[in-house]
């Protein structure tokens, strides 16, 4: 038990606020974005800057309590939230201050990626990032981060340029290529295992402001049709235009004739950032080869393009996901991907394929501590979403079955940290490979030997000699 005396003690000493459970902000300060989780942190400190998450860490580890970070909430696995211990939230840290000159961003701590792309496309300038807009800038980043820009400029963790840490010490470092480069090495890729991240400096790309969307839709019984078709368009992209194959239903949205609205089916999303014409001659080969029950081609803001999700994500949604990756959309992952998909029961849960090559490929295999091999690939993610908790249950098993049904098709036994929920060693391990994996333990072992930050994909610190 914290005594009174200790918070108030807590309080004074924070620039921010401290809130234990019954002050009328807790349970908000608690929710995540993940409806399903519900932890009751022993205090929540809402740091408003670097010095108060070194009180924050202070406090904890004085206490022998456990240490949480909150960035954004939208971890499906909600490690962000600690039941009984210090949650650090840094949602106060949401500045964003963008250098177009440089093209350089600095972004707090607690950003979203909703703030980042406001922000930057003010210039016409982007950094690679996810693709819902209330995701947090901070997890993703540090997990790897991919979206409609990776192929194009890379993961997020690619174009990070430096970090502001404090460590589990309450050391606040800078880590970049020209300081502290063993953190700033593990920062790209190796999760929250190292310190908070108070504010991360990015490299920015000219990217909208008016990108170009066209959205093909076929029903399930055209799956094979349209997953060869999806497979032949990824390979066959110009470098300014991306895709996406996403397993879904179809939305009750304006652009969708009613007699579709909610028919589960397959959609292809194909994304220009070039001209007009560039993007009508990339869709008009699609249009022709397999044509669409519907589609939807328009221009939109590059800002309108990432919040494309948000609705079918809404905070407080129910979630469950597992992810993979493929070396390729062979003609067995897609007698699998047909089978499975037409077991969901949630019209909210979804299936998506990533196109992860170009620019992904061409970061050095050792460059960064990302776990995930940099060949062409495709990125699997298999997610159960539901506003009804009753139905999760139902939906998690088709997550897990799906997903085993894939592993034989699948690169390796390694997965995407930023998608883990059952943070299994193993998997963690096999995600960086032996040699990685190595590395970012003995780092975590200088930075944070006594595996203060472990609620996230955990990396153990190397065993010291005696």
């Amino acid at each position: 038990m914290i005594q009174s005396t200790d918070i108030e003690a807590f309080r004074a000493a924070l620039s921010g606020i401290a809130l234990i459970r019954g002050d009328g902000d807790y349970d908000q300060a608690r929710s995540a974005w993940n409806g399903e989780i519900d932890r009751y942190p022993a205090v929540i400190a809402r740091c408003s800057d670097a010095n108060d998450v070194a009180v924050a860490i202070g406090f904890a580890r004085r206490r022998d309590l456990e240490i949480s970070v909150r960035g954004g909430f939208h971890n499906t696995a909600g490690t962000a939230i600690c039941d009984g211990g210090v949650m650090i939230d840094l949602s106060p840290l949401r500045q964003v201050e963008v250098d177009s000159a440089a093209r350089r961003v600095r972004v707090g701590g607690g950003a979203t990626l909703g703030d980042l792309d406001i922000a930057t496309q003010a210039h016409g300038l982007a950094v690679p990032a996810g693709i819902v807009s209330h995701t947090g800038v901070g997890g993703l980043a540090l997990g790897g981060g991919m979206g409609w820009l990776t192929p194009l400029y890379g993961l997020t963790a690619d174009n990070l340029v430096s970090a502001e840490v404090v460590t589990a010490d309450g050391r606040r470092l800078r880590a970049a290529a020209d300081e502290n480069q063993d953190l700033f090495w593990a920062l790209r890729g190796g999760g929250g295992n190292f310190g908070v991240v108070t504010e991360f400096e990015f490299r920015l790309h000219p990217v909208g402001p008016v990108v170009h969307l066209g959205l093909f839709f076929w029903s399930l019984d055209q799956g094979t049709e349209a997953l060869k078709l999806g497979r032949q368009v990824f390979a066959t992209l110009p470098q300014n235009a991306n895709a996406m194959i996403i397993g879904v239903n179809a939305p009750p949205a304006p652009f969708v004739p009613e007699q579709h609205q909610g028919t589960p089916g397959y959609a292809l999303a194909v994304v220009g950032f070039g001209s007009a014409e560039e993007h009508a001659g990339v869709l008009a080969p699609i249009r022709a080869a397999l044509p669409p029950l519907f589609e939807f081609v328009t221009p939109m803001p590059y800002t309108q393009l990432q919040q494309m999700f948000d609705e079918g994500t809404s905070w407080g949604v129910n979630c469950y996901e597992k992810a993979l990756y493929l070396d390729e959309l062979s003609d067995d992952a897609i007698v699998v991907i047909t089978k499975h998909q037409a077991d969901k029961t949630s019209p909210l849960s979804l299936l998506e394929l990533y196109r992860l090559d170009a620019a992904y490929a061409e970061v050095g295999e050792d460059e960064t501590a990302f776990g995930g091999k940099r060949s062409n690939r495709i990125g699997v993610f298999i997610v159960a979403l539901t506003g009804d908790s009753q139905l999760l249950a139902a939906e998690r098993a088709w997550v897990r079955t799906f997903w085993e049904a894939l592993r034989p098709h699948a690169e390796g036994a390694g997965s995407y940290i930023n998608a883990m929920v059952e943070i299994d060693e193993d998997r963690v391990r096999a995600s960086y490979g032996p040699a990685k994996y190595e590395r970012l333990a003995r780092i975590k072992a200088e930075y944070d030997p006594d595996n203060v930050f472990h609620l996230n994909a955990n990396i153990k610190p190397a065993l010291q000699p005696t």
